[in-house]
């Protein structure tokens, strides 16, 4: 079984530049799907990760995806938006041997046994053993597009070539065809991303990619067989309404696989954890979990609202830019004040609901009121995060501080320094920590675990609270 570092699909010190040092070397030829197939079965029976960087899905999608794999299927996958459907087509590059000879200046990559396009018969013809091999690495044989409704058939498939009928050829030589990128991308891993916003028309171009493995290009009699891995993403609301797939070309795919968002908390906190950007070169920033954990409560509960459209769905990418907007506004703070240390506080939630405003579709009776509801959900989501990490925590020694009138002023550009020094000494804190997980104190994080009791205690009406504009006060 062929495998990613079986000793004959692997580049070798000189590697063969000819057919025949290239057939004396026992290099075996195998399709695309071949190719996947046995390095997926090497990866599965190795136990390494076969999608590396796909999160949440190895219980419900992956399992799908290798045996759509395995039976050599092409493979459609539905999901809404910002479900990693993208991603993780472009992960499956990985499973091509490394290295995979090309007759030189092939322009669809001609295997050096088998050559499919006229000019490198002509050259194997006329060359025999001496023919020129080169080597391509796995991550040039993927190729992708966005489907648009400007996409024509050249794109996808091919046409004449006027600069090479110009140059003398004539119209009925097939070297004056120029590939699109289907055929260029022979011998990979093809792509074609929201195929339903593909017109209808151009659609019918890809039948025969999919089922006679070869193209036509404007009546040339011409057949190219093509040995390919057509890979289509889809949203389902498209699939259905706004756009639809071809049922010719639906029936041509082996394989539909529906994705779906992050099934429970902690696999969308590892999103989070692997997506966003949290720190910056020159710039140190601390986002702690507990608030890491607040945006990712708010993000389900924003998924989950009957406010919000959920035919549009609400991307990953929504608690992403979240988490992003709070470091943000940690390091806008620092800035401005002259903190050393850069850390996130509840103060810095607010700024996520204008900026994820655009990220979600509500539904129309909610026009005008979106603000509100984000703001809203995002309080619950607080709460809920208040509830599971400080739950039983005794806050008496914090809540004590306002028992007489105490007021304390807190906001997203005032420092962390200033907020202790006005809040004193905190009987318990040290156990605030511990539960938060908290294991090197410093002003940025105790302030942090400070506001964040405070936020919890006032969501559980056992402290007041009052805000206007950038402005809180805790008490009274």
């Amino acid at each position: 079984m062929g495998g990613v570092t079986a000793p004959d699909q692997t580049l070798r010190t000189p590697p063969p530049t000819t057919l025949g040092a290239l057939r004396d070397s026992g290099h075996r030829q195998r399709t695309v799907k071949q190719e996947v197939r046995e390095n997926l079965l090497v990866r599965l029976a190795s136990g390494e990760p076969t999608f590396p960087g796909i999160l949440g899905y190895d219980e419900t999608v992956l399992p799908e995806v290798e045996r759509a794999l395995l039976a050599g299927h092409d493979i459609v996958l539905l999901g809404e938006r910002g479900q990693g459907k993208t991603r993780l087509i472009r992960t499956l590059s990985g499973l091509l041997d490394e290295w995979t000879p090309v007759i030189a200046g092939c322009e669809i990559n001609d295997h050096p046994y088998s050559p499919a396009c006229v000019r490198c018969q002509h050259l194997l013809a006329s060359e025999g053993d001496s023919t020129p091999v080169a080597w391509k690495h796995r991550s040039t044989r993927y190729g992708e597009k966005l489907a648009t409704p400007d996409t024509s058939v050249g794109d996808l498939i091919g046409d004449v070539d006027p600069i090479k009928v110009a140059e003398g050829r004539t119209l009925g030589d097939p070297e004056t065809v120029h590939y699109g990128l289907v055929p260029r991308t022979n011998r990979g891993i093809f792509s074609v991303n929201e195929l339903p916003d593909l017109a209808e028309r151009i659609q019918v171009a890809l039948l025969n990619v999919l089922e006679e493995r070869d193209i036509q290009v404007r009546g040339y009699t011409l057949r190219l067989p093509l040995d390919l891995l057509l890979i289509a993403s889809a949203n389902p609301e498209d699939y259905t309404n706004r756009g639809r797939i071809i049922t010719p070309l639906k029936d041509r795919f082996g394989a539909e696989v529906r994705t779906h968002y992050p099934i429970d908390l902690e696999n969308e906190l590892e999103l989070i954890g692997q997506e966003a950007q949290l720190t910056w070169p020159g710039t140190a920033v601390t986002v702690p979990a507990h608030l890491l954990e607040v945006v990712a409560r708010w993000t389900r509960l924003v998924r989950e609202s009957p406010q919000v459209d959920q035919r549009s769905g609400v991307s990953a990418r929504f608690a992403v830019a979240a988490a992003e907007t709070i470091a943000a506004s940690a390091v806008r703070r620092a800035a401005v004040t002259g903190e050393v240390e850069a850390v996130a506080r509840v103060c810095d939630l607010p700024s996520v609901v204008p900026a994820s405003r655009g990220k979600v579709e509500f539904e129309a009776a909610e026009e005008g009121r979106e603000l509100e509801v984000l703001a809203h959900l995002l309080r619950k989501a607080t709460a809920d995060a208040f509830r599971a990490q400080l739950a039983g925590l005794d806050l008496s020694g914090l809540q004590s501080r306002f028992d007489d009138g105490g007021v304390l002023e807190t906001g997203d550009l005032v420092p962390a320094t200033q907020l202790l020094a006005d809040l004193g000494t905190v009987p318990g804190l040290a156990h605030l920590l511990g539960r938060l997980g908290i294991e090197e104190e410093s002003p940025g994080l105790a302030a942090a675990a400070l506001e964040f009791a405070m936020e919890g205690l006032h969501l559980n009406r056992r402290l007041a609270k009052e805000s206007v504009g950038h402005r809180t006060v805790y008490g009274r």
